[in-house]
């Protein structure tokens, strides 16, 4: 799953005309990297989410004719779910294996076939991509690499899921691979963060952090990171 639903509030006044999706690095929008990046390592089955100028990506997709993927629409545009309602509304299209969910808004060179076959591997509920970073946020994980918790390097705000032991913070980013059985931890409401979810699940299932330190990657939801992109672009488009 792509997300593409987001209001870009970072990039304007860019996103004020577009969405976040469509802005380009190199030239090419960040979505067409994320499906050819996706295609590259064999991935053909693709739901995109939609809400902010949502019929701009509709149009893009369709001019393009899907870059030949197979790519399924979850329509936001009457109210923006946030990433773990966005991923709830798409369940139905994620019920027969696990499978990968990433921000159009990065850039990296992760090995995305290795992070999905870890996760087989593993038959953990969930393999989070993360790395040492300077970040605002931080997830936690035990010795064991298992999710317990979430931090707010600003205010100090904890959330534990999961007690006992050491709390190594690493910084999430922004790709995972979930196995289908995630969807029976989903609360009630809408509209919830993906990291909400995790932090749920991680009470009693093992979700484990998926280090890439060595691997390329940029948040690129901000207009400065769309000129550091530039420097990258050829480096990310070798593995698509």
């Amino acid at each position: 799953m792509l997300f593409a639903a987001g209001l870009g509030a970072r990039l304007r006044p860019l996103t004020d005309s577009r969405p976040k999706a469509l802005a380009e690095v190199g030239g090419m929008p960040l979505l067409e990297i994320a499906i050819r990046r996706l295609m590259y390592f064999g991935c053909r089955d693709i739901m995109v989410n939609i809400h902010h100028f949502g019929q701009q990506i509709l149009d893009f997709l369709e001019a393009n004719g899907n870059f030949g993927a197979n790519i399924t629409i979850s329509d936001e545009r009457d109210l923006l779910l946030d990433t773990g309602g966005g991923l709830k509304k798409a369940a139905w299209f994620f019920q027969d294996a696990p499978f990968l969910v990433h921000n159009t808004d990065i850039l990296s060179n992760i090995n995305l076939q290795a992070f999905h076959e870890a996760h087989l591997r593993a038959g953990a509920l969930a393999n989070l991509a993360v790395r040492q970073r300077q970040s605002s946020r931080y997830l936690l994980f035990d010795d064991g690499g298992r999710l317990s918790g979430w931090r707010n390097a600003n205010t100090g705000e904890e959330r534990i899921c999961r007690e006992g032991g050491v709390h190594h913070p690493l910084a999430f980013s922004g790709i995972c691979v979930l196995s289908p059985a995630i969807f029976s931890f989903m609360p009630d409401e809408e509209v919830f963060s993906i990291i909400d979810l995790f932090l749920r699940a991680g009470q009693t299932e093992t979700i484990l952090a998926y280090r890439h330190d060595d691997s390329l990657w940029l948040d690129v939801g901000r207009p400065q990171a769309l000129e550091q992109a530039e420097a990258l672009i050829g480096q990310i488009a070798l593995s698509m």
